[in-house]
C-alpha cells in the first residue's frame, strides 16, 4: 500500500501537500488530533525532501504551510460577523490572505533543510528541518509586531490534567519544542517508509505515554479568588441598552454568599465589560455616552460595594489620552480597585490586535472603506510592556490581555518575577475552535514561566491554571458562571524562565549542529 501510495503522492506533489497541511491542523484544539499531525507534517517533509530544487522545496512548503494556517485561522472569519461596517465575507478572503504571507516562514524551513541536508541521511534533513522551524516560528512570533499564533507545539499539548510532551516547554520553550515535535514527525514517517514496524511502535507508544502521563495532584495556594465568566455576546458589549444588565450579571456572579466573613479575595472580570471611564479629567460627553451620566466616582463606589469587604477587582477597562477637550487614544486596560473603590494600580495592553484595536495605515486604508473590527474611530494606543504589579497582601501579579498570552517569552517581567499571572480576554471573537486554542496557549505559557494562569472571558474558556499546566477548574464556551478556590502556588523560576528565546535559539543551533555532524557521517 505505501509503494502505491507514495508514487501517487509524487506525481500530485501539491495537491497531496495541500490535503496534508490541512490535515496537520487538526492536531490542535478543538480536536487534538496529534498523531494525525506528526504524520501528516512527516509525510509533508519526505515529499518536500524529494523537490527537484530549492526553489521547488519552497514552493511545496508553501503550499502545505498555506492549507494549515488557513484551517488554523478559521477563527478569524467569525470576527468579521461581529461588525456591520464591512462585509462579512471579507473575513473568509482575510483568512487566507494572512495565510499567503504566515506560509512563507514555513517554507523558507523548508527549503532551508533541503539546501543543507540534499543528499543526505533523513536523520540529517530532519535534524535541518527542525532546527531551521525554530528560527522560522520564532521570526514570525517576532517580525511585524509578530504573530504568534498556533505554533506547531500546540498538537504536543496534553488533556485538561496533564501537560503531555509539552511538560519539555521548560527545558525548550514553545519554539524548540516544535522544532523537536518536526523531527520527531519526520523521523516517524521515516520508520513507516521503511517498514521498520517494531521501531515505529516503540516511538508511538513511547509517544502516548508521553502524551497521557498523569502528574498528580498539585500544592494548594493561600489567596482566594472569584473568577467570573457572564456570556455577554459579543453584540451585547457594544450596545448601550445592555450596559446596565451586563453590569447587574457581573455583579451577581460576583457577590459574596451572605453568610459568609470577610476575607482577602481576588474579583477577577473579562477584558471589555465594564464600559464605565473610571478616571477623571476626560470630557463631559464620553462619560454621558457610556454610564448613562453617571460620574467615574459613582462607577467606583458602586464597584467596591460589590466586590465587598476585603475584595480586590482586576477588570478590563479602557483609558482615554486626552489633549485638552480632544481625545487623542485610548488605552485597553487592566484596572485595579480596592473595597474603598481607589485605583490601585493598572496595566496598559502592549501587544495590539491590528485591525482590531487599531488600524495600520489609517490614511491609505480608511479612504478604501476599510476599517476597525471594533466599534470606534479612536486607535488604541500601546503600553511598556509585560508588567508586576505589586499587590501587597494579594500577591504580585502578571498582567496579560487577550491574545498576548501567545507569545512566547514576552509575558513576564523578568526582572520582577509576578506569583501569577492573569489574562483577561474577550473570546466571543474567536469563534468555535478559538478558544480552545488560546486556553491551550495559555497553558503553554504557565508551564514555560513556572507560574500559575487566571483567565476569566467573556464568553468561555475561562479557567484557573496551575505551574504545570494542569487545568484546576474551567467553565465552558456559553456558560454564565463563576469558580472559586485558591489561587496556585508559583513553581521555582524555570529554565526558560531565566533564559527566556535565548533558549529555544540554542537549541536551533544544537540541531543545526547536529544535521551537520550527521551530515560528515552518512548518506542516503
Amino acid at each position: 500500500m505505501l509503494n502505491r501510495a507514495l508514487p501517487i503522492a509524487l506525481a500530485r506533489p501539491r495537491l497531496t501537500l495541500l490535503v496534508l497541511g490541512g490535515l496537520s491542523a487538526l492536531g490542535f484544539p478543538p480536536f487534538h488530533l496529534w498523531p494525525l499531525a506528526l504524520l501528516a507534517l512527516g509525510a509533508a517533509a519526505v515529499l518536500i525532501r524529494f523537490s527537484p530544487t530549492v526553489r521547488g522545496a519552497f514552493l511545496r512548503g508553501w503550499l502545505f504551510a498555506l492549507a494549515h494556517f488557513t484551517v488554523t485561522n478559521t477563527w478569524i472569519a467569525t470576527a468579521f460577523t461581529h461588525q456591520d461596517r464591512m462585509p462579512a465575507i471579507l473575513g473568509w478572503l482575510a483568512v487566507p490572505l494572512l495565510s499567503t504571507f504566515l506560509a512563507l516562514y514555513p517554507a523558507i524551513a523548508f527549503a532551508a533543510a533541503y539546501r543543507l541536508a540534499r543528499g543526505r541521511s533523513t536523520l540529517a534533513y530532519a535534524l535541518a528541518l527542525g532546527g531551521a522551524w525554530v528560527l522560522t516560528e520564532w521570526l514570525r512570533a517576532t517580525l511585524f509586531t509578530g504573530y504568534a499564533w498556533g505554533p506547531f507545539s500546540l498538537a504536543m499539548l496534553g488533556p485538561f490534567d496533564r501537560p503531555g510532551l509539552a511538560g519539555l516547554l521548560p527545558l525548550t520553550g514553545t519554539y524548540a519544542l516544535s522544532g523537536i515535535a518536526v523531527v520527531l514527525a519526520a523521523m516517524l514517517v521515516e520508520q513507516v517508509l521503511r517498514r521498520e514496524w517494531l521501531r515505529f511502535a516503540i516511538a508511538s507508544v513511547l509517544l502516548a505515554v508521553a502524551m497521557y502521563w498523569p502528574v498528580g495532584a498539585g500544592r494548594e495556594g493561600a489567596l482566594d479568588y472569584t473568577l467570573v465568566q457572564p456570556d455577554l455576546d459579543q453584540d451585547e458589549l457594544n450596545d448601550p441598552r445592555q450596559y446596565e444588565p451586563s453590569f447587574l450579571t457581573l455583579a451577581a456572579l460576583s457577590a459574596r454568599p451572605p453568610a459568609s466573613e470577610p476575607e482577602r479575595r481576588l474579583v477577577l472580570w473579562p477584558e471589555g465589560v465594564l464600559p464605565d471611564y473610571l478616571r477623571e479629567g476626560y470630557p463631559e460627553r464620553f462619560y454621558a455616552a457610556t454610564t448613562a451620566g453617571r460620574d467615574p466616582a459613582f462607577a467606583r463606589a458602586r464597584l467596591a460595594r460589590v466586590i465587598g469587604e476585603g475584595g480586590l477587582l482586576l477588570t478590563g477597562t479602557t483609558d482615554l489620552e486626552v489633549d485638552g477637550d480632544t481625545v487623542t487614544g485610548a488605552y485597553n486596560v487592566v484596572t485595579v480597585l480596592n473595597d474603598q473603590g481607589e485605583i490601585t494600580a493598572s496595566y496598559r495592553k502592549a501587544h495590539l490586535v491590528p485591525y482590531g484595536e487599531y488600524l495600520p495605515f489609517r490614511d491609505v486604508l480608511e479612504p478604501l472603506g476599510l476599517s476597525r473590527l471594533v466599534a470606534g474611530s479612536i486607535d488604541f494606543h500601546p503600553g511598556p510592556g509585560p508588567q508586576t504589579l505589586d499587590l501587597g497582601a494579594y500577591g504580585r501579579a502578571g498582567l496579560q490581555i487577550c491574545y498576548e498570552i501567545i507569545f512566547s517569552g514576552q509575558v513576564v517581567d523578568r526582572a520582577n518575577r509576578p506569583d501569577y499571572i492573569v489574562n483577561p480576554s474577550i473570546d466571543g471573537w474567536f469563534g468555535p475552535t478559538g478558544p480552545p486554542q488560546h486556553l491551550a496557549q495559555a497553558r503553554m505559557r504557565a508551564i514555560e514561566e513556572g507560574l500559575p494562569v487566571l483567565r476569566s472571558t467573556t464568553t468561555g474558556i475561562s479557567g484557573v491554571i496551575d505551574a504545570r499546566g494542569v487545568v484546576r477548574q474551567h467553565m465552558g464556551m456559553g456558560e454564565q458562571a463563576r469558580i472559586e478556590g485558591k489561587v496556585p502556588p508559583a513553581g521555582a523560576p524555570t529554565l526558560f524562565a531565566r533564559l527566556g528565546n535565548w533558549l529555544a535559539l540554542i537549541w536551533a543551533l544544537a540541531l543545526l549542529g547536529g544535521s551537520l555532524v550527521v551530515n560528515r557521517r552518512r548518506r542516503v
